[in-house]
């Protein structure tokens, strides 16, 4: 089956515009779904409100090319009353973007470092942000009502290449670099690096967080999977099984799963509480072995995202393909054509996938399906309690076996 495409925003190009530079590396929906953010390439962040963006894909087709006049940055006061209207606009990085997180605070979340009492910015329930990592190894952290640069974060010595907030509102912010490390930023300490993760030895591709914040996935060349204890700063565990570069992960919004996406044509998914596959999703039939898993086999997986159901993992690689799995199913639910695509995410709400490529983004409606009474109890068990908890319920094996995720 054939997904269908709900809309496509394009990049302006100019006559002799070479792709070379134009590479949408990210794509970004805040937390509250009112943004959407991309890198359209040449240092340049769209932001379009999400609202806006599908009314006119309903009113005007699936093509939204963008408006000169939309590109002037308004002028407005960051204490206007008009602050928390979605305004689209862009922002000038000042270098290529390769990775964009948003990040939106809670304030019963206190910064780790209770020593310090002055704080150059008091960030409020109110107040998104958007970070934004760099090719020169910057951080740079915009307030995304206004569009101004209130944070420049800069440790890294290479390019960072993915960034992710912790869910619970605390504004930690995790960054992951081609320096080997991932650092750890307390925004609401004004951006003070509070810890460096090593143990990546060659380039770290990404990192995501678990649903509650306790755990952060790490994923990079030389088949590295690592999972980190962020109470303690300590890695609890190295997942292995894939046979080359590994380039994307995610947790299942109930954080009882993980998917992760690699250049060896599979995307696995793994039980984190125990490192144990529990399903794998191929792109290449029959599957490499390991010796060949590392050719160009045109069909490297660039990109994983999970869906707000839990059921459903969506997928892009380097066949023109991006794919809807379903979490229970060996062969993709929908396939939809697509060039080039680099990287991929669902809405805030689930309904839509966005996937990024060339300075564009492309659009397509989710897989719907009614989610199972057992399905939705499974994710609110697995929400509070890890693999090992379960197992010792006192319940049928096979209950004990699904809730688990192995039925």
């Amino acid at each position: 089956a054939r997904p269908r495409a709900v809309g496509e925003l394009l990049a302006p190009t100019a006559p002799f515009d070479k792709k070379c530079g134009r590479e949408n590396w990210t794509v970004a929906f805040a937390p509250d779904g009112s943004y959407l953010a991309w890198s359209q390439g040449h240092r340049i962040v769209k932001l379009v409100p999400w609202a806006q963006c599908l009314n006119n894909f309903l009113l005007h087709g699936t093509k939204n090319g963008a408006n000169p006049a939309s590109t002037r940055l308004p002028r407005q006061n960051s204490e206007s009353g008009q602050k928390n209207k979605p305004c689209e606009h862009i922002i000038d990085c000042g270098d290529i973007v390769w990775s964009l997180a948003f990040g939106s605070s809670v304030p019963e979340k206190q910064s780790r470092c209770v020593n310090i009492e002055w704080h150059r910015f008091k960030f409020g329930q109110d107040q998104l942000l958007l970070a934004t990592g760099l090719n020169n190894g910057r951080i740079k952290i915009w307030d995304v009502y206004t569009g101004k640069l209130l944070l420049n974060l800069m440790d890294h010595t290479e390019v960072v290449r993915d960034l992710t907030f912790a869910p619970d509102g605390s504004l930690i912010l995790v960054s992951a670099s081609r320096d080997k490390t991932l650092r750890v930023w307390d925004l609401k300490d004004d951006g003070n690096m509070m810890k460096v993760l090593r143990g990546h030895q060659n380039w770290v591709y990404g990192c995501a967080f678990s649903p509650d914040s306790s755990i952060l996935c790490s994923v990079g060349a030389s088949k590295a999977v690592f999972l980190w204890d962020m109470d303690k700063y300590s890695m609890l565990r190295k997942l292995e099984g894939h046979h080359n570069d590994v380039v994307a992960c995610e947790f299942s919004p109930d954080g009882a799963l993980l998917a992760t996406a690699s250049y060896d044509t599979r995307v696995y998914v793994w039980d984190p509480h125990i490192g144990v596959i529990l399903m794998e999703f191929g792109h290449l039939f029959p599957p490499p072995t390991p010796i060949f898993a590392g050719g160009a086999n045109d069909r490297w997986v660039r990109s994983v995202s999970f869906s707000h159901d839990g059921l459903h993992i969506a997928s892009l690689a380097d066949d023109k393909m991006v794919r809807f799995w379903r979490i229970d199913e060996e062969y993709p639910v929908q396939v939809a054509p697509l060039n080039n695509g680099l990287c991929c995410t669902f809405s805030t709400d689930g309904s839509v996938l966005a996937a990024g490529q060339d300075g564009s983004v492309y659009f397509w409606a989710t897989p719907r399906q009614v989610s199972s009474l057992q399905h939705l109890c499974r994710m609110a068990i697995r929400r509070v309690m890890p693999t090992s908890q379960v197992k010792n319920l006192p319940i049928p094996s096979k209950v004990v076996e699904f809730l688990c995720y192995q039925i």
